[in-house]
């Protein structure tokens, strides 16, 4: 899978993301709280998808490493281990706390009453 297509892939998820509302019945007059929870909502979600695919990216490029590394030098498999797994943990932890972001934009209602 090429960056041309991947960037293809994330620009037509974008683009149906946005337009996606558009046909959607209203309820009524919004309030403005409504429309900023929406938002928020909307926010979080992109976040999180974001952060999950790049996430994912970034720890596929650093196992496939690890892995050619090891096989050229097989007798430092015990350090490229160790790195390779304080590394995925590094990664993971970003994800976990766009995760959270996510959630409290979800569920809390941080900027509006």
């Amino acid at each position: 899978m090429s960056i041309r297509s991947i960037l293809t892939a994330t620009c037509a998820l974008v683009a149906f993301g946005f337009v996606s509302p558009l046909y959607a019945q209203g309820a009524g007059a919004p309030e403005a709280s409504s429309t900023l929870v929406q938002w928020s909502i909307i926010t979080g979600g992109f976040a999180l998808a974001f952060a999950a695919a790049f996430g994912a990216l970034a720890q596929g490029k650093s196992v496939s490493s690890a892995v050619e590394a090891i096989a050229r030098n097989p007798s430092a498999v015990n350090d490229i281990r160790g790195n390779l797994i304080l590394g995925l943990v590094l990664i993971e932890s970003l994800v976990i706390y766009v995760l959270l972001i996510a959630l409290i934009l979800f569920f809390v209602k941080p900027f509006g009453g």
